[in-house]
């Protein structure tokens, strides 16, 4: 057959943001975001509010330019949900940071990033402004301000803020959104675990999100017209694509400043949720709850983050939850690896189901390829539960590269084709694959990612610390919390007393760090285990922290 070449009608660049014209057209009347206590929007609404803030952000009061970051710091809130269109079909690249970092860390994102403009929650101005103030006069970037459900007006920040809604008023509705030139461009600027000493900043295209997005929504069968319910943050990688997901198939986007037991339970009863996405730790927090009661109707609940045991999916499924469990990174988008479920398996024991779903499963329908590699070798491991090695991803929607950082990009995008995770794990005689252990230096806690040797660094700040490793320390509620152990440099006041406390330690953090990233606990040895080439062994550490559990 001969070569037929590609012709403009059939190459058109692949982008979700076409999916919220559609669902204009579609779902126009019906409902797209609600969220107490006065806020319903319908999908022509949020439509047009979108175009307006895309076209007041390419206006030349705001001047925001193809390819340049625009950044958002706030909840699960109407006004955040509108951005993950509205910014990038300004041609500007989505920046979502989340807002529980410090004023130090979130100055280090806002300069890496070259963020020219930063939407603002009414919650974290003090936050932002302060991270702003932190950097030079030429770095600082225009700042708006997000008012949903805001009660008191009279904050002296809203004085030179200019408002979400001010600028929207100036926005046209007949704005003709920023189309790609490629479906290769730059999208999405996340980053990983807001690490301040190398930040890694995850460039998304928008050929990557497209693919994820709509192979999240086959994954899961999200049927049209569901009800949503936001307990995972729109700053955890876009909420794994379904903030653009749930405008094609036409959702109802509950939203929530709060994600605890309470306010779960009568948002699902309230507006009839049918589906959510939910870290382990929330899942464990509902399963906690005083007294729950069944679910009137059964909740489809997609988890992902660390590892879930299969005692909370047991509990919540015994709730009226049914649990999915899916795997991704935020260098993927999102989830590129399910738990997909076998019919055969309805009949076992509810114990025996969850082990099995508790496992990270297969790829997704629009992803290519995922293996587990011998580190030593190179090859493929034995598909037997047991041979261990490193689990690697081929895919359309694995990452462009890291911001800044060609050398990082390097290291995990290798010559040999694949994206390495850094993640360990086993493959079964079935095919489906379990992760055994995270990337050796993150702590997984309630669904944020702690570098380990971040909070080891400002240990070794501390002048009475002379060795600090930080691991996990398995934790009902939180999935995960950092443990220091650490030896001092004077081992005693000559008594036999430790020169400092556990207190002491954890305060000297406090003072350092986000308040997630403090270690809940700190145990203090003499010397720290080692190999003979003087390597501090984690694994060692890893087993005792599990032992105090």
């Amino acid at each position: 057959m001969e070569l037929l070449l590609p012709h403009a009608s059939n190459s058109t660049p692949l982008t979700v943001l076409g999916f919220l014209d559609r669902a204009a057209s579609v779902y126009g009347d019906c409902p797209s975001v609600l969220h107490s206590p006065n806020t319903v929007h319908t999908w022509s609404e949020t439509h047009n509010r979108c175009l307006r803030i895309a076209s007041a952000l390419t206006s030349s009061s705001l001047g925001i330019n193809r390819g340049q970051v625009v950044s958002v710091v706030g909840p699960n809130v109407p006004s955040v949900y509108e951005l993950q269109f509205a910014v990038p079909m300004s041609g500007a690249i989505l920046n979502n940071i989340n807002p529980r970092l410090d004023a130090h860390a979130l100055s280090i994102l806002l300069r890496h990033s070259e963020s020219k403009l930063v939407f603002v929650d009414h919650n974290s101005i003090s936050l932002v402004l302060e991270a702003v103030s932190f950097l030079e006069k030429h770095e600082k970037p225009h700042l708006v301000l997000l008012n949903d459900d805001q009660e008191d007006d009279s904050s002296s920040a809203s004085d030179f803020l200019d408002s979400y809604e001010g600028i929207m008023e100036k926005g046209d509705s007949r704005f003709k959104w920023i189309r790609p030139q490629t479906e290769w461009q730059p999208m999405v600027l996340n980053y990983t675990s807001g690490t301040t000493s190398s930040p890694k900043g995850v460039v998304l295209s928008h050929r990557a999100v497209f693919t994820l997005t709509v192979s999240s929504l086959l994954d899961w069968s999200l049927p049209n017209q569901p009800v949503y319910l936001w307990t995972l943050p729109m700053f955890h990688a876009n909420g794994w694509g379904y903030t653009w997901g749930n405008a094609a198939v036409g959702a109802t986007n509950v939203c929530t400043r709060r994600v605890d037991a309470p306010t779960i339970y009568d948002l699902i009863d309230k507006h009839h949720v049918t589906h959510m996405c939910a870290a382990p730790m929330v899942l464990n927090m509902l399963t906690n709850y005083p007294s729950p009661k069944p679910l009137k109707s059964p909740v489809q609940v997609m988890t992902a983050g660390a590892p879930p045991p299969a005692a909370i999916i047991s509990r919540a499924e015994s709730l009226g939850f049914n649990v999915s469990h899916g795997y991704g990174l935020t260098e993927t988008g999102g989830l590129v690896v399910s738990c997909a479920w076998k019919r055969e398996w309805d009949h076992l024991e509810p114990l025996e189901r969850a082990r099995l779903k508790s496992r990270q499963g297969v790829r997704t329908t629009g992803f290519a390829e995922v293996d587990v590699k011998d580190p030593r070798t190179g090859k493929s491991v034995e598909h037997d539960g047991v041979s261990v090695g490193e689990v690697v991803f081929k895919g359309a929607s694995v990452m462009l590269g890291y911001y800044k950082d060609p050398e990082g990009t390097a290291a995990c995008m290798r010559e040999d084709g694949w994206f390495y995770t850094g993640d360990v794990g086993v493959i079964h005689k079935d095919g489906y694959l379990e992760v055994k252990d995270r990337s050796k230096d993150v702590i997984i806690c309630g669904g944020e990612n702690i570098s380990s040797a971040e909070v080891e660094a400002v240990l070794y700040t501390n002048p009475v610390v002379k060795e600090a490793a930080v691991v996990a320390k398995p934790d009902k509620m939180w999935g995960e919390t950092p443990c220091a152990f650490v030896s001092l440099k004077n081992v005693n006041n000559g008594d036999g007393s430790v020169p400092v406390t556990e207190k002491d330690i954890r305060e000297f953090c406090k003072t350092r760090l986000p308040k997630f990233m403090v270690p809940r606990k700190v145990i203090f040895q003499e010397e720290l285990p080692k190999t003979s080439t003087g390597k501090i062994q984690k694994f060692l550490l890893r087993q005792m922290a599990k032992s105090l559990s």
